[in-house]
């Protein structure tokens, strides 16, 4: 940006425009009260990104009114064929308003008028009166305010989501349309506006639009050759019929886009300013709509235009203080000093601590600090080399003290690695905040800080920067950690104070106290073992799969007869796929490119070119292969040559468990295919067997257990197959009657249900039937199994009155988008709440028969047996060979046990030196 004689900068925002990015970009955000806020946060995202951007000296935002405006009186048909947005989308302008007035920053509307025109009003005026020697930004999500720019006025958009954007000069301008600012109208006149239903010349497009403008500069003068007595020769002669056609279509469409600069309006702009009281609003608000991640922008924002100390924030703390109330933090330099505050600490019930590493992997972490804190404000920090000296505050750890902490898990492998032992880990308020809230993930310390306690917390950034120069904790200032880490334990003991009685409330204690708090210490042991890997396997698996991947790729591009074609570009497989080859995909979900390649897409046109087939087989081995193949082997520990995965408690909204690093719940199932090959890389060590313990149909066994639905109960009793069974009922044939593909499709339907499947799911997923037989076997299933269909409904009716589920234990599950406006939405939760009470109970079976192994095997100092894996109904154990029947016969009844149903349960046991090949045990 050249530096303009007037150091005034104006920042004009088309309010509208981003409203509606915002909201298109991420259209299901919403609060944990279930208050929509996507349209919000894009807009605020946009409008403080823009003035870190231009770093404006003046603001203002204009909005359209819901009341039509001169266009619609000059043409009846003006945006006519514009599809009305969502309604959650107008219901949150009177949001984004309040955001813009937390900020100070002045609203022009204008009854009659659009947003557009009062920024060509604004931009005019104050162009006039700087002389054209200040600077205009125009921000907005769109290009139709590019008839505005000259040396005075600049538009700023956004280019590609909601962060990527550009700057549009009159050179810029010139580079992307061939053609001047002032020649967009003339453009535009000719080539219409489908958007707002502008007509333009019927006919004429885009590329001729900007031939002739260019070559005859301007609207009027086109048609004074036109309608000379001599045809023009650079005309062809269908254009030229078109333009004599439809003369009155492009002037009525110059009309119709001209932005105007003289609305009546009071366009007094003064200085913006941004005081601490604006501050406080902005924050408050943030609060409320928890925006946690765009609080650390405002002092970055408009430090320029205030005293830095109005805006401090964690780092310069002067903001917290008076937030949140004053906090002494002390980091301990003796052991004279720890030995009396340990004493101290020791007489109080509870303790609140944090550790500082120089690794996110817990496995190999090394301790740099240890914070502990037992009154709010009040917290000690205490490095490495001091704590693991201290024989007191390893006792204090390991003794009666309920440990309370924010992800205990971490903490727990951290300390070990150290030497200590902790014992009473008693609060998690990583897990209480998950448990309250299972339907977000944002439950980490920083933000649950920020929403709960309306305190901003110093970023990790500030201490060990980011990217190619973030360093490790161990190097940072000791007093600076101190401070970070002791603000860390502090926050985590108010939360504690905050979500006890929350979780009292709620019924939600017998659940956080014997199941998810029992389970932290299993699942850390278990990540601590970790499996073996066999890499050699795993590389010679990889050098197939490529070439499998290589001959897949050349078999579409014969199929396609696109040699060059880039199968990763979904841009050209769209191309080739319903341009070229003319398919089609039913209900195909839409892009900002046009028509959808994702693999469920794909899945739906099956049967209609043999390259479907070909795709899908590809993207399935190119995902295993990057996901696992190639990934696995960088992940295993070079000390111990095992795979340490890492198990989530706060993920899933149903309560499940999930992995990552890598992600085990997604490797394919057992069969012939990759997934099992995959599989055959997870081996026993040296001495030991692996034994798969898999729950059997146990979704199935909890819905006929809470419907109560007596032949689904019998089939269960009886100890038969209930896929063969619902087949014999939907098919009306006899038991020796039932075929493969009939079992097949039964159990799509079984599992189906229960995820609220309709007639045309069902029929696109068990192949060649029409979506009334499709229904007409579910109404079947449900006249067989009729208590299933009253759990249903029932779910349906308690999800509409109360806006939330519970399952058997009490785990419970919101629900703020079964009241939305769009049915798509409702459905969405309504499948969703059927669902939770049978999968949540699911994951409560597997996790208290998980707590009640691992008792047992504590007892034999897991020299015989350890617990190394979770996946969906099935854990894995590491046995000693000899060992094995011992303890499959001593866990499968723990197992079938851990929470009684009205139904049998029944566990499936598997053995063998790796997880791939395995043989059933008697």
């Amino acid at each position: 940006m050249t530096e303009p004689k007037d150091k005034s900068r104006y920042m004009l925002v088309d309010g509208n425009a981003l409203i509606h990015r915002g909201y298109h970009a991420m259209p299901h955000l919403a609060t944990r009260g279930g208050e929509m806020t996507g349209a919000v946060y894009g807009f605020t995202l946009i409008l403080l990104r823009a003035i870190a951007d231009i770093k404006p000296t003046h603001i203002a935002v204009t909005f359209d009114l819901a009341a039509p405006t001169f266009r619609h009186l000059q043409y009846e048909g003006y945006k006519a064929q514009r599809v009305k947005a969502d309604q959650e989308l107008y219901d949150q302008i009177p949001r984004v308003k309040e955001v813009v007035r937390a900020l100070n920053i002045p609203i022009f509307e204008k009854e009659g008028f659009e947003a557009d025109d009062l920024l060509g009003t604004l931009s005019a005026d104050v162009c006039k009166r700087c002389h054209g020697e200040c600077e205009v930004f125009i921000v907005t999500g769109d290009l139709d305010t590019l008839q505005l720019v000259d040396d005075c006025v600049k538009v700023y958009t956004l280019k590609q989501g909601l962060t990527e954007t550009v700057i549009y000069d009159e050179a810029a301008v010139v580079n992307r349309y061939g053609l001047r600012p002032d020649q967009m109208l003339d453009y535009r006149a000719l080539k219409g506006d489908p958007s707002d239903n502008i007509p333009g010349v019927r006919g004429i497009g885009e590329k001729t639009a900007v031939e002739l403008i260019q070559k005859y500069g301007t609207l009027d003068k086109l048609y004074r050759a036109v309608k000379a007595k001599k045809n023009p020769e650079d005309i062809k002669p269908r254009v030229l019929e078109l333009l004599r056609k439809d003369e009155a279509g492009a002037r009525q469409s110059f009309e119709l886009s001209t932005i105007k600069r003289d609305v009546p309006v009071d366009v007094h702009l003064p200085k913006y300013e941004f005081s601490q009281e604006n501050f406080k609003a902005a924050f408050k608000l943030f609060q409320e709509l928890e925006f946690k991640s765009l609080i650390s922008k405002l002092p970055k924002v408009y430090g320029a235009t205030a005293k830095a100390e109005e805006f401090a924030v964690a780092g310069n703390p002067n903001l917290p203080h008076k937030l949140i109330g004053k906090q002494k933090y002390v980091l301990v330099k003796s052991e004279a000093e720890l030995k009396k505050i340990v004493k101290d600490l020791k007489k109080q019930p509870e303790l609140s601590l944090d550790t500082e590493s120089d690794s996110l992997n817990p496995i190999r972490a090394k301790l740099v600090g240890i914070a502990l804190c037992c009154s709010e404000g009040s917290a000690y920090y205490v490095p490495r080399d001091l704590a693991v000296r201290s024989a007191e505050l390893k006792a204090m750890l390991s003794g009666e003290t309920k440990l309370v902490g924010h992800n205990l898990k971490y903490d727990l492998e951290v300390l070990e690695n150290a030497g200590f032992e902790p014992k009473n880990l008693y609060f998690d308020t990583m897990i209480a905040s998950y448990l309250l809230n299972p339907g977000t993930r944002q439950h980490n310390l920083p933000a649950l800080a920020f929403t709960e306690l309306g305190y901003h917390m110093q970023p990790i950034e500030e201490l060990i920067g980011k990217g190619k120069k973030q360093i490790t904790m161990d190097q940072v200032d000791e007093e600076k950690v101190a401070r970070y880490s002791c603000e860390d334990v502090d926050m985590t003991y108010r939360l504690r104070s905050l979500y006890g009685p929350e979780l009292k409330k709620a019924n939600l204690e017998k659940i956080f106290f014997d199941i998810e708090m029992p389970l932290v210490e299993v699942l850390a042991d278990m990540e601590r073992w970790g499996i073996e890997l066999d890499v050699k396997l795993l590389a010679s698996l990889a050098a197939e799969t490529e070439k499998e991947i290589s001959k897949l790729e050349k078999e579409v591009h014969k199929l396609t007869d696109e040699p060059e074609l880039n199968i990763n570009s979904p841009l050209q497989l769209k191309k080739v796929l319903f341009d070229k080859l003319g398919l089609q995909s039913p209900d195909n979900k839409k892009t900002k490119t046009g028509l959808s390649t994702a693999a469920s897409e794909l899945e739906k046109m099956v049967g209609q070119h043999p390259v479907i087939e070909k795709l899908l087989q590809y993207r399935e081995l190119s995902k295993l292969q990057n996901t696992y193949l190639l990934a696995m082997p960088k992940l295993v520990d070079p000390e111990d040559g095992r795979l340490h995965t890492s198990f989530n408690q706060t993920v899933t909204a149903t309560g499940r468990l999930s992995s990552s690093d890598p992600n085990l719940q997604n490797i394919p199932v057992r069969g012939t295919g990759l997934g099992s090959q995959i599989r055959k890389g997870f081996v026993a060590a040296k001495g030991f067997t692996l034994l798969s313990l898999d729950y059997s149909q146990i979704e199935l066994r909890i819905v006929a257990h809470l419907a109560q639905d007596q032949k689904m109960l019998e089939v269960f009793k009886r100890g038969e197959d209930i896929h063969t069974q619902t087949a014999m009922e939907i098919f009306g044939v006899p038991k020796e009657g039932v075929t493969k593909d009939m079992r097949r499709d039964a159990k799509t339907i079984n599992f189906g249900i229960l995820y609220g499947l309709s007639s045309f799911g069902l029929s696109s997923r068990i192949g060649q039937v029409s979506r009334a037989e499709a229904k007409e076997f579910i109404d079947r299933y449900f006249a067989a199994y009729p208590r299933i269909n009253d759990y249903i409904e029932n779910i349906k009716k308690v999800v509409h009155e109360q806006g939330f589920v519970t399952n058997e234990l009490g785990r419970v599950r919101r629900f703020p988008e079964i009241h939305a406006r769009q049915w798509a939405i409702r459905a969405a939760a309504e499948r969703a709440a059927i669902n939770f009470p049978i999968q949540s109970l699911a994951a409560d079976v597997i996790k208290v028969a998980m707590i009640d192994i691992y008792k047992e095997i504590k007892k034999s100092g897991n020299s015989e047996i350890r617990m190394l894996l979770q996946v969906h109904d099935e854990l894995v154990f590491e046995v000693k060979t000899e060992k094995l029947e011992h303890w499959a016969k001593k866990i499968i009844p723990m197992m079938e046990n851990a929470i009684k149903l009205s139904v049998p349960v029944k566990v499936e046991a598997k053995a063998g030196e790796n997880w791939g090949e395995m043989e059933g045990l008697n």
